[in-house]
């Protein structure tokens, strides 16, 4: 069992992580699609392992409310790109992504989607560092019935993910 900290906006939780699963059998293995303006889109998967074997930082993108509410990622690095309440741009992101990403390291983005990341994506790159969006989010796009987490995103695959 692993024990992570994980500071997020003005939350803190300290979480515990037992179980996670890696499967890519439904997505790319390691590939990375072209994007204008960042690095590439990347699967939920692939983000998981660079990020797990130390290539990458993984940077959750959401607002400190959809953090505490749907669910984070444990050990993630959350510098919001937009907060609650009225999703007004994060004025200090450059500086916090800036201090979240060292020299050298990739740089994923997460948000619940894979939308608001490939603004923070392009941001970043404009940053000048090597920036990814994470397709399908953290929770994937609706389905037929407008419900999340049910045709993918991080918490469909079996990432790991804690909630409260």
């Amino acid at each position: 069992m692993l024990h992570f900290k994980v500071q997020c906006a003005q939350f803190f939780y300290v979480i515990t992580m037992s179980h996670s699963s890696t499967d890519d059998t439904n997505t790319p293995q390691g590939d990375v699609l072209p994007a204008p303006g960042y690095a590439g889109d990347i699967s939920c998967q692939t983000a998981y392992r660079w990020w797990q074997s130390g290539q990458a930082v993984l940077v959750d993108v959401r607002s400190s409310a959809e953090l505490a509410w749907v669910g984070f990622v444990p050990g993630a690095l959350c510098v919001p790109w937009k907060e609650w309440p009225g999703m007004a741009l994060n004025p200090n992101f450059d500086e916090q992504l800036r201090a979240a990403v060292p020299p050298g390291k990739k740089v994923l983005m997460l948000c619940r989607s894979g939308v608001r990341s490939i603004a923070a994506a392009q941001r970043a790159a404009q940053l000048g560092l090597q920036a990814y969006n994470i397709l399908e989010g953290f929770e994937g796009n609706p389905d037929a019935n407008g419900q999340r987490n049910r045709v993918g995103g991080w918490r469909f695959h079996g990432l790991p993910w804690q909630q409260g």
